[in-house]
């Protein structure tokens, strides 16, 4: 049987769009191919699980369009569907003079993108939303809130397959042959299946699948892991909704946080560094064909050179539990490396353009029959469902 629409990738963006295919358009089949015995085992299972409120990013932008009209229908899908989510807000905090101008822009942006409620809090005011906060000034967004991504990703399998579409698990993409006019052969370790239309949602692996589908991308996936520790429970009460410092507008990540999680507990977090495995959420792990990926791809190197003093820093960080501490110290003074304990890694995948540049916006590519989403960044996972809205506009009507 050769399916309309073959989507390779079962995290919450590839299931997403078959959800958003068999809706819009009713009768089509969807195929649905995932490497591992279980959707959303890697960014969207393995991430703080935060339904971002759009407020970093700028206004008019995809991602700001994307994150705002996301968030809405993720949550309107959470209470269909009785997943549990909390719009607990969070707190952004500037703990040096030079950070304050930032909070007064972000206080801006959020009126831009259509946030209600945002505060900006007096030093003497953060205590009374986190009594164990401190800072300078903070800007208080109660749009923020927090969910189980894999349980909704879960949901969304269940309703595909409700509608007539097809998951297939532990299939392993290892080939893409080109049937033009008639569409695409995709070869995986569980056999070969046909589609007149392919949309390639690889997430760590999307530019090696453009590749296997002749495609030349204008970026390549350099994994970063994530690392995390939890407090302790007996020192949970110390957070009591999210606690965010002020972003450096240099880097698309956001610096160590605290984020309660809507399961119970306190994630502290991210360190962020160079992992050796697209897949490597434990240091050890190394994969020589990932790591000659990154030492020749002349985009980090680049990113590097200029770079290095952070990454050391970052790495410095990864082995000391008491600089990571000390970090955390700038939010929560009470913080100490005894209040830590180690907690699951996720790998971000970052798409870096050959003169260096971090890509942080959606970024597509197009074949004769196919569609590659080659970067889907944070608030992918909050935007999953406008995400996939977008790319079934962008998918041929089949006749």
């Amino acid at each position: 049987m050769v399916s309309d629409f073959l989507i390779i990738g079962g995290g919450i963006v590839g299931m997403a769009v078959a959800h958003e295919l068999l809706t819009q358009r009713p009768g089509c089949t969807v195929l649905v191919l995932e490497k591992e015995a279980a959707p959303a085992q890697h960014q969207t299972g393995r991430n703080s699980g935060v339904i971002h409120s759009g407020i970093y990013y700028p206004p008019g932008s995809d991602k700001a369009r994307l994150c705002r009209t996301g968030r809405r229908r993720l949550i309107d899908f959470c209470e269909q569907q009785g997943i549990p989510y909390e719009l607990c807000g969070k707190l952004i905090v500037a703990t040096r003079p030079s950070e304050l101008p930032q909070i007064d822009r972000l206080l801006e942006r959020s009126r831009q993108n259509g946030l209600v409620g945002c505060r900006r809090l007096a030093a003497e005011q953060i205590p009374d939303y986190e009594p164990h906060a401190a800072g300078l000034a903070a800007l208080h967004v109660p749009q923020t809130g927090i969910v189980d991504y894999r349980l909704v990703t879960q949901r969304l399998m269940a309703q595909v397959q409700e509608r007539g579409g097809q998951v297939l698990l532990s299939h392993a993409v290892t080939g893409i042959v080109s049937m033009e006019p008639s569409g695409r052969r995709v070869l995986t370790t569980g056999g070969d299946y046909e589609a007149r239309f392919l949309i390639n949602c690889a997430g760590l692996h999307s530019d090696r699948i453009a590749r296997m589908d002749g495609l030349t991308p204008d970026a390549a996936i350099i994994p970063f892991r994530g690392e995390y520790f939890a407090l302790r429970p007996e020192f949970e009460s110390l957070v009591r909704h999210l606690i965010y410092p002020v972003p450096d507008s240099a880097f698309p990540f956001l610096g160590v946080h605290f984020t309660r999680m809507v399961g119970g507990g306190v994630e502290c977090g991210p360190n962020a560094v160079l992992a050796g495995k697209r897949e490597g959420y434990r240091k050890t792990e190394i994969g020589g064909r990932d790591v000659w990926d990154i030492l020749r791809h002349p985009g980090f190197r680049r990113l590097a050179r200029r770079y290095w003093r952070m990454g050391v820093f970052e790495m410095y960080r990864s082995v000391s539990k008491r600089a990571f501490s000390r970090s955390l110290q700038r939010l929560i003074p009470a913080v100490r490396p005894a209040m830590l304990i180690p907690a699951p890694a996720g790998v971000r995948a970052q798409a870096i353009t050959p003169d260096g540049r971090l890509v942080d916006d959606f970024l597509f590519a197009e074949g004769r029959q196919s569609l590659h989403v080659l970067n889907a960044p944070s608030p992918a996972a909050t935007a999953s469902l406008a995400i996939a809205e977008t790319i079934v506009r962008r998918c041929p009507i089949l006749a």
